[in-house]
């Protein structure tokens, strides 16, 4: 098995405490940034952040189906980690101030263990493409929540 993963970025036209809060809400925000790709959602605990407890039906594919139970931590300030119990994905949210230094950059870094064998292969060849292209419209769609307003 090798360790599999995909990081996708984004500069977004926002102050980045309020990117940041906005990806923590997962009461309200977190479920609008997400593509069909994702359903089921549930809050199970907190919702704000550090201490969520989220339910998510995550269908890559048709047929790669999982469902995850993602335990919410933030290690530091401006990350979010979400920690699958059921699996070895977790995905990684910073977000800091953009280069230019208006605005936010907002990163997200996904890693799993992949499968073994033929299947590992397939999985090691498309997968981490196919996330990516997930992950770029869900930022797209996080853009999109933080720039109505401007």
């Amino acid at each position: 098995m090798a360790l599999l993963e995909v990081v996708t970025q984004r500069d977004i036209a926002a102050e980045p405490n309020d990117v940041f809060d906005a990806i923590a809400d997962y009461q309200d925000v977190h479920p609008r940034l997400l593509t069909e790709h994702f359903s089921e959602y549930e809050v199970r605990d907190g919702g704000d952040g550090e201490g969520t407890v989220l339910h998510v039906r995550f269908a890559a594919t048709s047929r790669r189906v999982r469902e995850l139970l993602l335990d919410i931590t933030e290690p530091e300030d401006n990350t979010l980690v979400e920690k699958d119990r059921n699996s070895t994905l977790v995905t990684t949210w910073t977000v800091t101030p953009s280069d230019g230094g208006a605005g936010a950059q907002v990163r997200v870094r996904t890693t799993w263990e992949g499968a073994g064998g033929v299947g590992g292969f397939f999985e090691r060849r498309f997968a981490p493409r196919a996330l990516a292209g997930i992950y770029d419209r869900i930022l797209a769609n996080l853009a999109r929540e933080m720039e109505k307003g401007e």
